[in-house]
């Protein structure tokens, strides 16, 4: 794999957690920006490593990362960060 690519979508999702923990706490913060970016570059290596959510989109991956999923596919040799959620959301619903 050579790199990962964050959505729109993604950056999106990945803005409105960090508003969140800003006003809620930012060394929890600091601990999902910096765990965020371990298993993407972890991702890189292993890119199969995701759970399947093969019954919400076709090829879709996640992995999990605190009360969030990391949603990604694979296109060609990059990993491509679908969304970001939480884990307790639709995920059917969204992805309809």
């Amino acid at each position: 794999m050579n790199r990962y690519v964050i959505t729109l979508e993604a950056s999106r999702d990945l803005q409105e957690i960090v508003d969140y923990f800003l006003s809620r706490n930012v060394n929890a913060g600091e601990r999902f920006v910096q765990e965020f970016n371990r298993k993407c570059e972890r991702l890189l290596q292993f890119p199969n490593m995701g759970k399947s959510y093969e019954n919400v989109r076709p090829s879709l991956r996640g992995l999990p990362l605190m009360d969030f999923i990391i949603l990604y596919k694979l296109v060609g040799e990059d990993v491509v960060i679908v969304r970001v959620l939480s884990g307790y959301r639709n995920l059917e619903a969204i992805f309809e």
